[in-house]
């Protein structure tokens, strides 16, 4: 793999990604700086944590479930990239955004 052409990508990536936090945080700032209601920043708080914690929680099933695909290709004993391979690694990927969708549909229910 070519290292030279990672690092501009990454560097875009990590460029877009400092955008986004600033104007996310200009945009809340002003919010509150406008004094909104109580009711508005409580909810733009909450709605901030609860997509932390969503967040956290749909990227930790698809990884855990990627990391058994890995080791079930390590398992299988499968040395090269074949089509069976990233086909095992997609399956594993998307049972983990299943996964991610039952546990957060169960956690929204009372």
């Amino acid at each position: 793999m070519d290292f030279a052409l990672l690092i501009p990508i990454v560097l875009f990536v990590c460029i877009a990604y400092a955008i986004k936090v600033t104007v996310d945080a200009y945009t809340r700032r002003r919010i509150i700086e406008s004094r909104g209601s109580e009711e508005l920043v409580s909810s733009l708080l909450d709605g901030d944590a609860r997509r932390r914690r969503q967040g956290s929680l749909h990227w930790g099933c698809v990884l855990l479930a990627l990391a058994v695909g890995f080791g079930l290709v390590e398992l299988v004993g499968a040395n090269d990239v074949t089509p069976g391979v990233v086909a095992l690694l997609l399956g594993a990927t998307g049972l983990g955004n299943l996964a991610y969708y039952v546990l957060e549909r169960r956690l929204k229910q009372p």
